[in-house]
């Protein structure tokens, strides 16, 4: 019952903010005044890497002012909040997809395209201070697969009728997290570790062969950058039940960078909610520089684009200037000239990984990076 009470608590705390803000807008136009929006700006000028080890945002907004100019995206933002009061009187809920074939209905102020309805509801998310799920808006794409020693209980949103999902018993492939993991409850088995991993080859080969038994390590295929749900459902388990997540990408900068600082501190464009939305806690066990030597891996050359992002990271993003681990192993990759991709460790033999390299890994914290 005390999910359900906190849900409920989160929506009234929604509506309120949504009541406040729109008579805010009324009291302006009834003293003949401009009403305006204050909207945090979201990028990483405008984020700190906070002490709770996350990216947050600061205090510069963009003013979005009712003129002449400005009156369409005024009343699209206005509308989106509209349809969010709706969708939360009614206990339901929309797709990012939905919502921009919603305001076809919308007359002369509806979207062109939808990436701009995708840019209000973020302006909204961000105005509010909360994430896009608590407005009843859902984004497309689901979680990652996840295998392992996990029992998820859900409950049937029509009939509020309890589903437990055994994690061990999914198959080779796993259970795919939903696109908002709120409701679920966690009974975990005999999980000492989250690893979760950057390609799903290799999560398969992990899967297919059961290594989340052996190491009682709950899988977890994060298909790329992960998704919101993704980020969130390992956070819970991180924050809730004190199980450490370590995460396994190739040794490039998109793997460090995109991947698994993405999963550790957030975005710059998700700053206002990252919070919720990152495992600080998370670790690094992916490929290293170091690894490319000491294993003697095959890698690919860096690419121009490579070299930028190394670059704009040791320059730009608050992570690495918080870490000099993490300068020195964009430096030394820099040097080397080099990449390698999770796969390569096949080169040993195709469950070196499991045999060799994973264990060593997990068994040697110093290893770890931040």
């Amino acid at each position: 019952m005390k999910p359900a009470k906190k849900t409920q608590d989160s929506k009234q705390n929604v509506l309120q903010l949504i009541q406040s803000r729109v008579e805010a807008i009324k009291q302006a136009i009834l003293e003949k005044k401009h009403p305006e929006l204050a909207i945090p700006l979201r990028n990483l000028s405008n984020v700190e890497y906070s002490s709770q080890g996350f990216f947050e945002i600061k205090d510069k907004v963009k003013i979005r002012r009712l003129t002449a100019a400005t009156a369409k995206t005024f009343a699209q933002t206005l509308r989106m909040i509209a349809l969010s009061k709706q969708l939360l009187n009614q206990v339901d809920i929309a797709t990012k997809r939905e919502v921009y074939y919603v305001s076809k209905n919308w007359g002369d102020v509806r979207f062109n395209e939808q990436p701009e309805s995708d840019a209000v509801m973020d302006d909204i998310e961000a105005m509010f201070r909360v994430n896009r799920e608590q407005l009843g808006f859902i984004p497309e794409e689901d979680g990652a697969a996840i295998v392992g020693d996990l029992k998820v209980i859900d409950k049937n949103p029509l009939t509020g009728e309890e589903e437990v999902i055994d994690c061990k018993k999914m198959g080779s492939g796993g259970w795919n997290i939903p696109n908002s993991v709120e409701r679920l409850q966690f009974e975990p088995g005999k999980v000492d570790i989250i690893l979760a991993i950057e390609t799903s080859s290799m999560y398969q080969r992990l899967a297919y062969h059961r290594w989340w038994k052996k190491s009682k390590a709950l899988l977890a295929s994060l298909r790329g950058v992960p998704s919101r749900a993704t980020r969130r459902f390992l956070r819970r388990l991180n924050e809730e039940h004190g199980i450490p997540v370590v995460v396994f990408t190739d040794g490039d900068p998109y793997g460090w960078l995109n991947i698994y600082r993405t999963l550790k501190v957030g975005s710059g464009n998700a700053a206002h909610i990252n919070k919720y939305f990152c495992v600080p806690k998370a670790r690094f066990i992916g490929i290293t520089a170091k690894d490319i030597i000491e294993y003697e891996l095959p890698t690919h050359p860096l690419k121009e684009q490579d070299f930028k992002r190394i670059d704009d990271g040791l320059k730009n993003d608050p992570f690495v200037k918080h870490y000099k681990e993490w300068q020195q192993e964009l430096k030394q990759l820099k040097k080397l000239k080099k990449r390698a991709e999770q796969q390569a460790l096949a080169s040993k033999g195709l469950n070196y990984v499991m045999s060799n390299y994973l264990p060593e890994k997990l068994s040697d914290e110093k290893k770890w990076l931040p």
